[in-house]
């Protein structure tokens, strides 16, 4: 039986989430190598350890421990959230050849190796948790240094509409570790042209036991997407 993809299930009310026109303030940097390590080092043992890890057993020696990019502070950034004003529904493909209802919260705008970039905030359909936005993404990094099909990263909702853009706190969808699960694939529009060195990453191919690839090809375009 298909497994859904754990932490897929997030989502968020906009009507709390009001952008702002000005400039977002830099995220607050005190302790943050330490909470960062920290929580890196409570995911590792509740994959190695807990019943309810995704990594299955046979996989565990290679997968495990979670291989990670430095911390990087100047992946940490803030971002403006516009709210679109129809926020379309559209399909999403997932991993197991399976489509999912997404709607487009709006868009998350913010500075990254120089440039102004932006990545698509969506929720699944039906909601059923009201505390977080999720933002699939895949980069220049992305069949490379990290998971074909791209990573994940998951917001809690603000009521300013100024968000924590922490790519250090990127992780692989569990379709990774185990085929069984199903998860989304980032649409078309959040596809960065940089690479992004931060978060999780794959091991060195001459430590992988088998191939990675995408589960699936993923769909070009979402219907009901702009």
């Amino acid at each position: 039986m298909t497994k859904l993809q754990p932490w897929c299930h997030i989502a968020t009310t906009a009507a709390v989430m009001v952008a702002t026109a000005c400039t977002p303030p830099p995220p607050d940097e005190t302790g943050y190598v330490e909470r960062l390590l920290e929580d890196r080092a409570i995911k590792d043992e509740m994959f190695t350890e807990g019943s309810d890890s995704p990594v299955p057993l046979d996989r565990r020696s290679w997968m495990l421990p979670i291989r990670y990019y430095e911390p990087a502070p100047s992946y940490r950034v803030p971002a403006s959230l516009n709210i679109a004003e129809d926020q379309p529904t559209f399909e999403v493909p997932t991993s197991t050849g399976q489509l999912r209802i997404m709607q487009r919260v709006g868009t998350l705008e913010f500075m990254l190796n120089g440039e102004t970039r932006t990545l698509s905030a969506l929720i699944e359909l039906p909601i059923q948790d009201a505390t977080r936005l999720f933002v699939p993404f895949r980069d220049e990094t992305s069949g490379t240094e990290t998971y074909p099909a791209g990573r994940y990263l998951d917001l809690d909702r603000t009521p300013t509409g100024i968000y924590d853009l922490d790519f250090n706190r990127a992780y692989h969808p569990t379709c990774y570790y185990n085929e069984e699960f199903d998860c989304p694939f980032p649409p078309p529009e959040n596809r960065l042209s940089t690479p992004v060195r931060a978060g999780e990453k794959l091991p060195p191919e001459s430590e992988r036991r088998i191939p990675i690839g995408l589960p699936k090809q993923p769909i070009s375009e979402p219907s009901g997407g702009n």
